[in-house]
This record gives C-alpha cells, sequence and structure tokens, in this order.
C-alpha cells in the first residue's frame, strides 16, 4: 500500500495571522494522525509574507507537541543556507524531545531570492557543496567516535533519517549515490518527474539507512463533496501561483467563482504547467487520480498539499482524501 502523507504550507492567509498559521498546522496533525497520515513536513521558505515556516525546526517542536504519533519532519531545510553543524543540533534537538518521529528532508535551493540569500549570509556558490554538507551532517548525527573532537550536542547517535528531496535529475542522483530516499517536488516542477524517478531507481546504491529505492511524489489535492466545489477551493492556489509571475507574493487570498477573471492566457500558461500533477475534485474523482499516479510512478509514498483557505474546509480536504487513499487499498 502506498503511504499518505502532508506537506503543510503554514499559510498566512488574509484572516488569519502568523500564529493563527502555526496553530493551524499544528491543528492538522492532530487530526492527520487520526486519519491515518505517515508524516507532516514543513518548508523552509524566507521572505515570504504568506508563508509563516522560515524557522523551520521551531515549527516542527510546535507541530510536534500537538500530536502524539504521526511523523514530523522538514520538507525541506535548504541545507546551502546553513551551517551542516547547526542543522544537526537544532534536529537533533528534535529527536531527543520527540524520539522516532523526526524525519529531515534536505534541498539545495535557497528558498528565497537573490536579496534574502545575502540576508542569510550564505553566498550562491553555497550550493555547490550540497553533496559534502549532506555528509557532514550524516556524520555529525551519527554516534561519535571514541577520538571525536567535535561533536553536535545532542544530536550524535540519534541518526535521523536523511531525505534527498528535488525538483530535477540532481536530486535523483545524489539520493541514489548516496542510499536515501528521494521526494520529488511535482507538486510544483512536475516536468522532470518521471525521469528523475527512473534514475534514482536504476542508480540506488544500498546504504545503512535504506537497503532499497524508496520514492515519494509530491502532489496537490484539494478534495470536497462535490468536483465544483473542489475546483472553486483551488482557485486559491491558483492565484497564489498566479501571484509568482507577477513578483506579487503575499496572502492567501479565499476562492473565488470565476477564476478566469483573475489571470490572463499567458498567466494561465504558466501557473498550469506548474500544476499539472493537480487532483482537484470529490472523493471519487480524487481516488481515481490518486490511482493513476501511483501506477504511472511506483510511488511508494504520496506527499499531499492540500492548499485550501478555510482551516475547517481543509481539514474536510485532508478527510476526503485520507477516505479516498483507504478504498484504494
Amino acid at each position: 500500500m502506498t503511504a499518505l502523507s502532508i506537506l503543510e504550507l503554514v499559510r498566512v492567509t488574509e484572516e488569519t495571522d502568523a500564529r493563527g498559521a502555526l496553530d493551524n498546522a499544528r491543528d492538522l496533525a492532530a487530526h492527520a494522525e487520526q486519519w491515518g497520515y505517515r508524516r507532516i513536513w514543513v518548508a523552509e521558505h524566507h521572505n515570504m509574507p504568506g508563508i509563516a515556516s522560515a524557522a523551520t525546526s521551531i515549527v516542527l517542536a510546535h507541530i510536534a507537541a500537538g500530536s502524539k504519533t504521526i511523523r514530523v519532519g522538514a520538507g525541506g531545510i535548504m541545507l546551502p543556507n546553513h551551517a551542516p553543524y547547526i542543522i544537526a543540533e537544532q534536529f537533533g534537538t528534535l529527536a531527543r524531545l520527540f524520539p522516532g518521529r523526526i524525519d529531515l528532508g534536505l534541498g539545495r535551493a535557497p528558498g528565497t531570492d537573490q536579496l534574502t540569500l545575502r540576508a542569510l549570509r550564505r553566498a550562491p556558490e553555497s550550493a555547490d557543496n550540497f553533496p559534502q554538507d549532506v555528509l557532514e551532517l550524516q556524520a555529525f548525527l551519527a554516534p561519535a567516535g571514541p577520538n571525536q573532537r567535535i561533536q553536535a550536542v545532542p544530536a550524535a547517535g540519534t541518526e535521523v533519517p536523511l531525505w534527498i528531496l528535488g525538483s530535477s535529475t540532481f536530486g535523483g542522483m545524489l539520493a541514489a549515490e548516496l542510499g536515501l530516499p528521494y521526494a520529488f517536488a511535482s507538486h510544483f516542477a512536475p516536468d522532470l518527474l518521471l525521469p528523475a524517478l527512473e534514475l534514482y531507481r536504476s542508480r540506488f546504491k544500498p546504504s545503512e539507512q535504506l537497503d532499497r529505492p524508496y520514492a515519494m511524489v509530491g502532489v496537490n489535492v484539494i478534495a470536497a463533496e462535490t468536483d465544483a466545489e473542489a475546483r472553486r477551493l483551488a482557485t486559491t492556489q491558483q492565484m497564489s501561483f498566479t501571484n509568482i509571475f507577477r513578483g506579487a507574493r503575499g496572502l492567501s487570498q479565499p476562492p473565488i467563482d470565476d477564476i478566469e477573471t483573475y489571470w490572463s492566457p499567458v498567466e494561465k500558461g504558466q501557473a498550469m504547467r506548474m500544476l499539472a500533477r493537480s487532483i482537484v475534485g470529490s472523493r471519487e474523482t480524487v481516488r481515481s487520480g490518486m490511482e493513476a499516479l501511483i501506477k504511472e510512478t511506483g510511488a511508494d509514498e504520496l506527499i499531499v498539499v492540500s492548499d485550501v483557505y478555510d482551516h475547517s474546509r481543509r481539514l474536510k480536504s485532508f478527510e476526503l482524501i485520507a477516505e479516498a487513499a483507504e478504498s484504494l487499498s
């Protein structure tokens, strides 16, 4: 059976401030573990007023404290923004607080714009060191050696599971070489999904963490009682993607009746290319869409974004998605 997980955007909306977004994420985790979701991840983004997950490890502590069994993790930490030692300390601490529940997904993109990158005091070329940084981080999370002079306290020995994230073939090749699980960001970059998965599986080398390939596929899913209602709810995400191309990243907006009045034909083409893997509709429509995606990709796990404006309707969407997945099994 393909596992089901959540990528939580921690959206700040026109009616909910950052604290509200953080509490909604925590509330979602508590519901999600009851519905059978395996894990909930949040991503590192900076200088985005509509996303409240910049201090990712702190957000994860808030979410984990409000839930009991669901795995909680980063999807991901943008490692070029940080010293591996610091990330080891942070996630090792999380692992001590919430043993057996913490994941650490790693990406090499900055998660922000170039101006903010300078504010982070990280050079753009830091991404070139990503493979070496992953290995360094992994070493700090491993049990400390008898003569090891620098230890990441209290991280040493926690062996927090690492994941490689990607939206191109590079991540697939690196995950295969290191023998790590691989998560592909097809929820916003679907074009290279199938080639990246093929490359990952064909080149995979077993490791201490993983003996065979394990692939997670990101997908936008919005579920409601009817297809028409789901399509209306989906306009929130469609407007958000349109605003990216306008250079106007702001707060999440409530759904509208006719998205065609919001975007131009060019903007529609750009947004729909990024959203090409989306599944939007009733429980049955979602079930069929998920079944087709699993068959096409052979995904071991789906990680779902359900970018619905209203929190109660978002909870309902995730509940319906879980029911659709259960009917697949």
